[in-house]
């Protein structure tokens, strides 16, 4: 279980790590549209870029690390980008292949976990 556990903590720092780049292309301005030049995007847009600019590859490395803060942070990341995408879709889209993969391996995450505290658990008493 606690391997498991290592794994999906680590494919999910690559992906977050990866999420993380993904806005620093955007903030660089790589490609000559809307909302991935810094300087053409939305002042929500240049909010939400920047703050996960920064916690999206930190929660990354330290889901790599298996760290308990990567933890925190990658629920922190999940958190904003899902309240991005579903509390305000006119401004940021509506939901996509990025946050589904964050959500499902948090989720996944969240599952092993109780999985594990149930095998760990003490057994109950008779009577």
């Amino acid at each position: 279980m606690r391997l498991s556990i290592l794994w999906l903590r680590r494919i999910a720092g690559l992906a977050l790590f990866a999420i993380g780049i993904a806005y620093w292309i955007r903030l660089v301005g790589v490609f000559p549209e809307a909302n991935w030049r810094f300087d053409l995007m939305s002042s929500q847009w240049r909010a939400a870029s920047c703050v996960l600019a920064v916690l999206a590859p930190v929660g990354g490395v330290g889901l790599w690390l298996a760290a308990s803060w990567g933890t925190v942070v990658w629920i922190i990341v999940a958190t904003l980008e899902a309240g991005m995408h579903f509390a305000l879709p006119q401004i940021f889209g509506g939901p996509d292949a990025e946050l589904a993969v964050v959500l499902a391996t948090l989720a996944a995450f969240a599952l092993l976990r109780i999985a594990e505290w149930w095998s760990h658990r003490p057994p109950g008493r008779a009577g």
